[in-house]
């Protein structure tokens, strides 16, 4: 779920003034995120989930851009050149969700700050032609092993790979936005302590139904 426009102002100190955005973000949907500007300040604006929108992927194909992996973001076509010139952008959240078997079943589970704040995590970002000669811009989030994390490697299927978000620290906020190189920006690339995190079930309601791609955060 984006934060709203009080905790952009608030956490962020970002005022959103007349951007607007949805309550809740799926593959495609406008979300505020936020990026160097060109004297290093932080600067919002707001972008599409999906590195890769699906208004720009060939007929017939249809690929999912919403999380790229640490390990190979230096290496694949669609985040190669963002990683390579370090556009990279803060995404800020009240909580993202993550399936849970422990119940034996997939269960929609709520993660967020044990304190309830919102909160920010590492993601790479692109600018994007239209045919109308505007500019557009989409956003990724990336995402690292979490085998080892006491929290997220509950979630996701049994059996399979533990991933998760990077949050950023606060006080870490504006030293990401200005990494100057991949080398320094891996070096953000870590886990966020448990203890500071917070898990809930929050299951669907049975009337939502949801887009034709799932989301990580909304």
């Amino acid at each position: 779920m984006p934060p709203n426009q009080h905790q952009l102002a608030s956490h962020f100190n970002l005022p959103a003034g007349d951007l607007l955005w949805p309550d809740e973000c799926w593959q495609d949907y406008l979300a505020p995120i936020i990026v160097k500007g060109r004297h290093g300040e932080a600067v919002l604006q707001l972008a599409s989930y999906g590195m890769v929108p699906k208004r720009h992927q060939p007929p017939g194909v249809r690929i999912s851009t919403m999380n790229a992996r640490a390990e190979t973001i230096g290496e694949l076509f669609n985040y190669r050149r963002a990683w390579q010139q370090q556009s990279l952008c803060l995404v800020p959240m009240q909580h993202f969700y993550e399936p849970c078997y422990e119940s034996g079943r997939a269960e929609r589970w709520k993660i967020g700050m044990a304190d309830g704040s919102p909160f920010a995590v590492a993601g790479l970002w692109r600018a994007w032609s239209e045919p109308d000669g505007s500019i557009s811009h989409t956003f990724t989030q990336i995402t690292i092993n979490a085998d080892h994390h006491p929290l997220m490697k509950r979630m996701h299927r049994p059996g399979d790979e533990k991933r998760t978000l990077v949050i950023v620290p606060p006080d870490q906020y504006m030293h990401w936005l200005n990494c100057s190189n991949p080398e320094q920006a891996r070096s953000f690339l870590t886990h966020y302590p448990a203890e500071l995190m917070t898990a809930t079930p929050a299951p669907l309601k049975p009337k939502e139904a949801a887009p034709e791609q799932g989301s990580l955060f909304d």
